[in-house]
Parts: C-alpha cells; structure tokens; sequence
C-alpha cells in the first residue's frame, strides 16, 4: 500500500515509541492512499461546513452537538479575509468573527476541524471573501503570479495559521484541527492564467507546507495539487474522481446539500435520498472522507452576501435549517447513513473492493479482509425500476437509484431510498409583537456638501464607495427650453440608463419615476422608462444600489459596478441628448446611513413622524422605527416582511441583512429523488417572494425595548411586519415491513443468528413540545405523503387507538410495526406500512 514520506515516517515512529503522535509535529496526522490517519489510525470521516460568521456564538455550541449528534466527525469553516482584516493590518476577532471561540467549541464538543484558510472562498460571500481595499494595492492582480497579491495573502494566511498555532489548535499540538485548505477551486482559473496561474498554485502550496501546521493541507478543484498537497473534489456527485497520485486519499471536500438561493429565484430542495446514494456510491468507490455543504448553512448577515442577489437566507436545504432546527428527514436519515457506514469501517479502510455486475444496472462492491471483516455495498443504478438481485446465495430488492449497506456481507441495515425516520413540519407562527410605527424621509431635494463631489462623467461604483455603502448616488441638471414639444401636448422624453449592476432607483425633480434590476446571472441592465420634466431646470437623481459584490471568477482588480453609460434622454426637439460626459455630483451612502439612525444611540436625533401608515401612500427611500419586546419562550425568531419591498433591517444596531420581496420564478413541477440531480430539477416556491421571513437572533434581543429599523427603497407597507417564530407544528413517519434497521444487523452467535427486530415508527416533537393529537394514522397501505395523507385499500380499524394510546402527551413515543400490535393483520399477503401524522404543540397548550 503506497504511502507519502511524511506518513511512512510517522507509522514508524508509532510503532516503535508506541505513543500517541500528537506529541510529534508533523505527526499526528497523516495520510496513505486508503484514508486520513490520526495517531496512526485511518479513519472514515464525515465533516459538515458550519460557517461562524452566519450564525453567533450563541448559537455555535448547539449547531455543534447537534452535527455531532448526527454522526459527523469534523466542522468544516472558510476563514473568511474581509471580516478579518477590515483595513489594511487592521485586525478584528470579535463577536460573530471569534474563530477561536469557534475552534474551542469544536473542540469541547470532542470534534475535529477542518480550516479552509483559502484566503479566496468564493461561497456566496461578499467579493469572495476577499476585502475590498485589496483591490486597491498598487500593481496587483489577483489569484495569480503577482508579487502584491502573494505578498498580501501570505500575510493573511500566516496570521491564521498563527492564531491557530498561538492558541495550540492544530491536532499536532493536541487541538482540533486536522485538516487546512489553502486557495479554493482553483483549477479553472488556473488554466486561464496558464503559467503565471500554475507558478501561483505551486507557490501557494509550498507557502502553506512552510508555515508547519503539522496537518495536511488540501486544494479542492485542483488537479495538479504538488505532494505532499492532497487534492479533493466538490460536486453533487463526486464517485468518479481520484486523486492525482496513488498514495493520496479520496476527499470529498464539498458533498452540495442542496444550492443557495437568489432574489427572484426558487428554493432548491435536494432529496435526501439522492444525497445519500451520493454518499455512498463515494464511500463504496474508496472514498473516506466526507463534507457536507452545507450541514448547518446559517444567515448572510449584515451586507455579507456576494453574488451578487443572493438572498440573506444561507439555509442550503441543510440537514440543521437556517435557524438552527433540525431539518427532518435529511438529519435523519443522514445520520443512520453514518452509523450503517461506521460499521463498515474496519473492512472499508483495509483492503479495496472486489466488483461484481449483479445485471444490466446493478453491482455489488465488496470489502473482505483477511481477519474476517466482510462488507458489501449492492447499487442498482436505474432510475426508473426497483432490482430483485441474487448476492451470497441471498435475494435482496433494490429500490431504484439506491444503494444497499451489508456490514456483514449479508444484512441490509440501510437503503439510501428507503427513509425510515420522521419528516418535520415546520411553520412560521405569530407571536404577540405589535408595533407602532415612525418614519422619516430620507432628504433627496438637497445634498450635503461636505459629503458630495462633483465631476465630469460617470464613475465606477466600488471606486468611490469602497463598498462602504449598498448605495451611490449619481446626480446632475437638465435645462428644458419652455418651447419643447413634449410641454404642449408631445410625447414624453425617454431616459435610457445603461447600468453594470445591480439596481437603480430614477428620481426626476425629486419624485420617483422608476426602478431597474439586473440578475445574478445578467448583472448589467438598461432602464428605459418615460420622464416627466418641467421647463428650466431639471434634477436627475440616479440612485445605484450593490445587491453584494461578486464571488466568482478571474481578474477580481478590474470589476465594476454601477452606472458607466451611456445616460441619455431620447425624444427632444434636438433629439438624442449624452449626459454621460456631463458634471455630475456623487454622494456615497444615505443621509440616514451618515446620521447612523440604525442605531439606538442615534434614532432619535431627528424627527420621526408618528401617523396612520395604512392611510398613507407608501413613500419610496423611507426609514421606519417600532420598537418591541421580545416573545417569551426559545424558538427561533423572524421577521415576516412580505409587505414590504426592497431594503435594509437593523435590530438594536445590528444588521439583519437586506431583505426584497422578489417573485420566484421558475419551473416547479415536483421531484422524483431517482437521476442525477441539479438545482433546476427540483424548485420550490414559484410566483411567492423568494425570501419572505428573516432571521432574528435571540441573542440580539433585550427583553424589553428592542429598536428595529427599516430602509425602504421602494415603499412597502412597514404595518405588515410582524415578528413570528419558527416551530415544529407536527411529525410524520412513515415506516414499511421488513424496513432495513441497524438492530437487524445479524452477527453469527455460536451458529445462531439473533432473533429478527420488527421496524418500528419513531416520532419527536420539539423540547418544550409534546404530541396534541394524531392527525392521521393507518397500518396497512396508506397512501399520500406528510401533510396529505389518505386511507388505502387496507387499513387497520385500531391504527388511530393504537396511536392515541402510545404517543398522546409524550414528547416522543415509538410504535413496532406488526400485525400483532394492531390486532391482526388488516391484508394477508401484502406488504403493508404505518403512515402517521402527529400534532406537536407547547407541552403546556390546552386545545
């Protein structure tokens, strides 16, 4: 079995000291071509990305146990530059961006970590997680052969691995980490640059190997990584990558969850049933470590978000949701994933596998050692029909595209098609928040001068606000002759604004004469609308608003934003008029922004307006304040801003991101877990707002006395924000005969093999929470899924007392699947399932 220098060196010093090598820099983790060894052990592992920036501290220690809870054996980050490094030497490790915190708790919960330094992350994070003044250093060219940008990056990534080393967080001083990555998807850039991008790729790996982690460094989408730099793949599906040399691991550094979502996009949900034939068609193909992204996708907090249009929401349909609730089925049936795997584990990391055709779409692939491990992982790759196939001298039924685990080479203990674990229903409910609300207008009619410039032409966005703000105003005159034909009764003059991104808001004299927006996928747009002007001077106020910095691609120093031109009026006596090369006067930010009325310090240094909001005509560019108390109870909080329009949320001074009521559009026409998945194949949400609730951190709030502040560009109705908070309201399952179990794994006892386990239905409502009432129920063949329900031909009369009986007022309760237990059995001959749906309501409710 080939194995690196490093590794062969460790192994032995293992075996003659016999100690643990996490005393041994360079030693404690290693790697052969089978897995990654720790302490000379090789392990299958699984990982799961949790980001610490989209979730707080408060929440990090939970979001942590439960992974581990789940089965997962690593928490993966990006360590994310621009939140770091702020300005230039500037550092900031506070709050939100306390990695260390982070890497403690990993740490407490008995976890390892994996710490993908990058510096690039690409993640749907604001400029790739780059900060924007590095755009800005003189002669720089990014992710290339560029001595400023090398010499910048190198600086950054040796200031993590520092921390990291100072507070002993490696594995080789006996911390958590086993794992770093330095560069990130780097491959295709790579080819674009050619020599300058290979010579960059080199230089990076060389750089991080010098830094003397004691861990392996890793460059996913890189398939020239130099040794000792283990390259690792990301995808959906990721069973037909290798390393490039013999004696490197298979990694699978990004297993998708799911996909993000994008302002006026759909939700893209990813069955986990295909996620876990994923799973294991890697894990049976050789693979031995897996990381999930996202396992807990979390909140784009603040003005993170990249894109650009990415919503605030970073749920990824992961298996811990947004809110950091436990996304059922896909937790649990990823867990038992897990365990079934584990207990393959031995055969798994000793020997390679021996394939065998089972028909036409079927394999089996076996591990057998010579000490006796045996398992067996038995694929049937059609998408359309379930297999009957004959291995050992056993039948087994293969649903289609699923994959069966045998630990012992001869019992099936899981099927990734065959979900045996609750499904949770989750709703947004209203809480007893009521807020009366102020407004102010944010001042257009004047400018103030010691925060405005004026020039001839138009300017690039980013050049002037330095992202400092969402917003940049671009502001010059007209003069229009009282003799133009549109005055007396002529056709109204034509703006044309040609934007490279991403929104802008027209105001002519001071009143709101239309808006644009451009897609993640097409950022530059032109606005063509009719503007109502008045003889003499005219004011053209053209608002350019940034939905978030791209994250993706080449050549980060030339991008641009905002308006370039050309902006014309078309449809004059004198015909078409250029006003690109025209003075112009530039404002970065809002006023409201420069007097910070987001904040509770400052709120109240102007003059709100108290009013009846609902009588009024809803004003564009507007801020409102409420304040509110905070619900009692610990359920997740949000806001529900369905009414409102495109903006910005502050709660006591903190951003909650932006929010926009977007329509999805789409195609949702349902999802058959079966074939190869991609995030246009199964959408949610056509023709509803994107994103419609926002996530409020607890650990923001008072008790009392909460300040909540709105920007509203485009004149939403602040009287429809309500508070709700996010809860388990019921639980189905839905379990079959003869459902594969991990208590059935038969081991040969003396020649006897244990009795067989009947499957069993397993329900849980929420901590807090118990079983109200049963809301449907039938053994027999029910048909319908969570939510919907029906009786089928056969159905057991008891199926609803049996219930009752079990599960009214626990918190969990478990019901065997036999026809003993209902009495008799409803339909001889045929196989039969329980279907249940229970009703979870606060333990203390009373209906």
């Amino acid at each position: 079995m080939g194995t690196n220098s490093v590794s062969k060196l460790c192994s032995l010093v293992f075996l003659v000291v016999f100690v643990g090598c996490s005393e041994l820099i360079q030693c404690s983790v290693t790697y052969d071509r089978k897995a990654i060894m720790i302490n000379g052990q090789r392990r299958i592992l699984f990982s799961g990305s949790i980001h610490y920036p989209r979730s707080t501290p408060d929440m990090w220690e939970d979001l942590i146990l439960k992974a581990k809870d789940g089965g997962v054996d690593v928490i993966e980050t990006y360590v994310f530059w621009n939140v770091h490094e702020p300005t230039p030497g500037n550092y900031h490790f506070e709050g939100r961006y306390d990695i260390v915190r982070f890497m403690k708790t990993i740490q407490r919960a008995g976890l390892y970590a994996h710490l993908r330094i990058g510096p690039y992350v690409c993640a749907e994070w604001n400029f790739g997680g780059f900060p924007v003044w590095l755009k800005y250093v003189p002669g720089i060219s990014f992710r290339t052969d560029n001595e400023p940008f090398k010499r910048a990056m190198q600086g950054f990534t040796e200031k993590i691995v520092g921390l990291m080393k100072a507070e002993k967080l490696f594995e080789s001083q006996g911390g958590p980490i086993i794992l770093s990555q330095i560069e990130n998807e780097y491959g295709v850039q790579s080819k674009l640059f050619g020599a300058a991008g290979y010579n960059y790729m080199t230089w990076a790996a060389n750089m991080a190997i010098q830094t003397g982690t004691g861990v392996p460094w890793v460059m996913c989408k890189e398939d020239d990584a130099p040794d000792p730099v283990i390259n690792t793949c990301n995808g959906f599906y990721c069973d037909s990558f290798a390393p490039n040399k013999p004696y490197k691991p298979t990694i699978w550094t990004e297993a998708w969850s799911g996909w993000f979502s994008e302002f006026g996009g759909t939700i893209h949900q990813r069955p986990v049933q295909d996620l876990a034939f994923a799973v294991a068609k890697f894990i049976q193909k050789g693979g031995s470590f897996i990381n999930y992204y996202m396992y807990h996708g979390g909140t784009n907090f603040g003005r993170s978000a990249g894109g650009p249009f990415i919503t605030t929401s970073y749920d990824y349909d992961a298996p811990i949701d947004e809110y950091g609730l436990i996304r059922q089925p896909k937790y649990g049936h990823l867990k038992e994933l897990h365990r079934s795997i584990k207990m393959c584990e031995r055969a798994l990391v000793s020997v390679d596998p021996i394939v065998t055709q089972l028909g036409t779409y079927q394999q089996a692939h076996v591990y057998s050692t010579e000490s006796g491990d045996c398992a067996a992982f038995l694929a049937n790759y059609d998408t359309k029909s379930a297999a009957r196939v004959l291995f050992n001298n056993m039948h087994y039924n293969l649903p289609p595209w699923s994959i069966s685990i045998l630990p012992d080479c001869r019992n099936v203990v899981f099927n990734t098609a065959k979900v045996g674990v609750q499904t949770s229903q989750m709703e947004m409910l209203p809480t007893n928040g009521i807020f009366s609300w102020e407004s102010y207008d944010e001042d257009i009619s004047s400018l103030d001068d010691s925060s405005t410039f004026t020039t001839v032409g138009l300017l690039e966005q980013i050049n002037v606000t330095r992202d400092a703000s969402d917003y940049l105003w671009y502001i010059t005159s007209v003069d229009i002759a009282s003799s133009e034909s549109f005055l007396h009764g002529g056709e109204l003059p034509t703006l044309i604004v040609q934007s490279t991104g991403h929104a802008v808001h027209i105001f002519i004299n001071g009143q709101l004469s239309g808006s644009a927006f451009g897609t993640r996928e097409n950022r530059r747009f032109t606005y063509t609308g009719k503007v109502n002007m008045r003889p003499g001077t005219n004011r053209i106020a053209l608002l350019s608003v940034a939905v978030g910095l791209p994250n993706v691609g080449g050549h980060y120093e030339s991008w641009n934003t905002g308006i370039l031109g050309p902006v014309a009026l078309h449809g004059l006596d004198q015909g078409k008029w250029d006003l690109s090369w025209q003075k112009w006067t530039y404002q970065v930010g809002l006023k409201g922004e420069a007097m910070n009325l987001l904040s509770p310090d400052s709120a109240t240094s102007v003059e709100w307006m108290q009013s009846s909001l609902a009588a009024q005509r809803p004003q564009p560019l507007t801020w409102h304040k409420a304040y509110f108390n905070a619900p009692e109870g610990d359920e997740p909080l949000a806001l529900d801003m369905e009414g409102m329009g495109k903006g910005q949320i502050w709660i006591n001074g903190q951003s909650i991101g932006r929010y926009w009521t977007a329509y999805a559009s789409g195609t949702c026409n349902g999802c058959n877990y079966a074939g190869s998945f991609r995030p246009t194949k199964c959408q949610l949400g056509c023709g509803q707002p994107t994103q419609r609730w926002y996530h409020v951190p607890r650990s923001w709030l008072k008790p009392t006395n909460n300040l909540l502040v709105v920007f509203e560009e485009l004149g939403g109705d602040p009287s429809r924000i309500s508070l709700v908070k996010r809860s388990v309201t019921s639980v189905c399952a839905e379990v079959s005969e003869f459902h594969p179990t991990i208590k059935n794994w038969q081991i040969e006892s003396y020649g006897r093999a244990e009795e067989f386990h009947s499957p069993k239905v397993h329900l849980r409502c929420s901590l807090g929470q118990s079983i109200a009432s049963i809301k449907f129920a039938s053994f027999g063949t029910p048909l319908g899924t969570c939510g919907a329900y029906q009786q089928g031909a056969c159905h057991a009369s008891t199926s609803y007392a049996i219930l009752e009986k079990k599960c009214i007022g626990k918190q969990r309760c478990t019901v065997t699947i036999s026809n003993s237990n209902f009495g008799q059995d409803p339909c001889p001959r045929v196989m039969k399932k329980l279907s249940v749906e229970a009703v979870c309501a606060p333990t203390n409710w009373r209906g």
